[in-house]
């Protein structure tokens, strides 16, 4: 299996390119619950697109990327996040409070988190995929530990596994309806994205015009009008009774009018991503995912120059701390092209390091013998949904998982239980030491420095489940070490338990 260079470059171009064409048509229309009537973008545009937030994050990624290696994980990300991401709107702000306050992805994006069902996350699937071609597995676990920053175990972090996923085997297979079962057996089969997929799929096999499967979409799938505002909301859809839904589940919805857009485009771009924007709702983030996908599918040049002329190829900031990246930003690329050059040398050390992964070359692009079934993530999304909810922390030998029994609080003279789960993902069993170092006035049971044994990667995982209990609590965050040693080796590996003071919460 082979990707010609030229064929790839074009493919990651049209992505880029797709994405900004996207974010910017669907930008005047964004979070209003109404049926749009657009073709070709409302804006008095002199060359250049509108900021928008679909692609900055993207950019800051890139840059974790070429910085910390491909290794990252959510922890790198979150120090990004803290650093660089400025709103402090709806889940990237609630996140970024959990951040600063000590707590780990995932938790930082499920704590007291009403947007976690929101839309911010598979907006930022691209930069996965578009490093990880052909390797779904691979992009959809990256986009996992991207989701998990602001949406935890949320369904807007299923929806960037499940873009993410279609997206990375869009460079290698053309069938949409292909990719869209691809994308689904990452995440939840009956999680709430899924199900709104699947109704995308009925409505557009049934023959149903487009604008009734959006409103069949919102009358299944809606969640609230944007922050309850009734002046966002047209008439028409408030006598069919769509003002009502609840706060911040927006992504089913979203994702299912996304799919709406790619099957009733029929493979052309613009009745792809007019068609999102019209059915309404985040518009420009379903446009910009529509755009980019189209991009990766058919390549920069089915998009048609009319589209590009009005918005160039530079690429304008929303949301990111541009003191911090370099000089005002110079170290964000400045336009499509850049971004992509620099995402396909990011591309080629992944491609490099994945058994099984397309070859990328000067010989002519070769995707005979391509099987769909092998892009299917198999019991992999079980492991992807394991991330969603604990902390995770490696070693090269150890995989340690930390439960916070649904939330990180603990209160004054209330044990709170943390469960502890340790895989052992080396080759040979090991004997382990445990013992978790508190501050003063705390107690952890048990601690007393047993030797526990684990089995190899072949074996069950070890639980151990700790009770952390102090009388009078007086400190907001309560910052703990589990300190995992091996037997007859030199290893020691440092795990954090964080909680917060609970008293004050109902």
């Amino acid at each position: 299996m082979n990707l010609n260079k030229v064929d790839f470059k074009s493919k990651v171009t049209g992505c880029w390119m797709g994405k900004n064409i996207g974010g910017t048509i669907g930008a005047p229309m964004e979070w209003r619950r109404q049926v749009n009537d657009v073709s070709f973008y409302l804006q008095n545009l002199t060359g250049e697109p509108l900021p928008n937030d679909d692609l900055d994050i993207q950019l800051l990624w890139l840059v974790a990327l070429e910085e910390r290696g491909i290794k990252l994980t959510a922890h790198d990300l979150a120090e990004y996040w803290c650093l660089y991401v400025t709103p402090h709107w709806s889940e990237y702000g609630i996140a970024k409070i959990n951040m600063r306050s000590g707590l780990m992805p995932p938790i930082c994006g499920t704590f007291r988190n009403d947007f976690k069902d929101s839309c911010g996350a598979f907006i930022r699937s691209e930069i996965w995929a578009c490093v990880a071609p052909g390797m779904p597995q691979v992009a959809a676990h990256y986009a996992m530990q991207d989701g998990i920053l602001d949406h935890g175990n949320g369904e807007g972090t299923f929806a960037e596994i499940f873009c993410a996923a279609l997206e990375s085997a869009a460079f290698v297979i053309s069938d949409i309806r292909k990719l869209i079962e691809i994308g689904l057996s990452y995440i939840p089969e009956h999680c709430g994205v899924a199900g709104a997929i699947k109704l995308a799929i009925d409505s557009y096999d049934n023959k149903m015009a487009w604008l009734d499967a959006r409103h069949l979409m919102l009358e299944k799938y809606r969640g609230g009008a944007f922050f309850g505002f009734e002046n966002h909301v047209s008439d028409d859809d408030k006598k069919r009774g769509f003002f009502t839904g609840k706060r911040g589940w927006d992504v089913p919805s979203n994702i299912g009018m996304l799919i709406i857009a790619l099957l009733y485009g029929e493979g052309d771009f613009a009745k792809t991503i007019c068609t999102a924007v019209n059915c309404g709702e985040d518009t420009d983030c379903t446009a910009a995912t529509a755009g980019a996908i189209f991009g990766i599918l058919h390549g920069i040049d089915s998009i048609p120059q009319k589209w590009i002329e009005p918005i160039g190829r530079t690429i304008k900031t929303a949301c990111l701390n541009l003191g911090e990246l370099g000089y005002f930003g110079n170290q964000l690329p400045a336009d499509v092209d850049v971004m992509t050059d620099r995402t396909i040398k990011v591309a080629n050390e992944i491609i490099s390091k994945n058994w099984g992964a397309p070859s990328i070359s000067d010989q002519p692009t070769s995707l005979e013998d391509v099987d769909p079934a092998r892009y299917f993530a198999g019991n992999m999304r079980e492991a992807l949904l394991e991330y969603t909810i604990s902390p995770v922390f490696k070693s090269s030998d150890f995989e340690v998982f930390t439960d916070y029994d649904n939330d990180p609080l603990v209160r004054s003279n209330v044990a709170k239980k943390v469960t502890i789960t340790i895989k052992n993902i080396a080759k040979t069993q090991a004997a382990l030491n445990l013992r978790v170092y508190s501050p003063d006035g705390w107690t952890v049971t048990p601690n007393c420095g047993a030797m526990l044994s684990v089995q190899p990667y072949f074996g069950e995982p070890l639980k151990i489940e700790l009770n952390v209990l102090k009388e009078t609590i007086t400190e907001p965050t309560v910052r703990m070490t589990l300190e995992i040693s091996v037997a007859g080796r030199p290893f020691v590996m440092l795990v954090p338990i964080v909680l917060l003071n609970g008293d004050m919460y109902i």
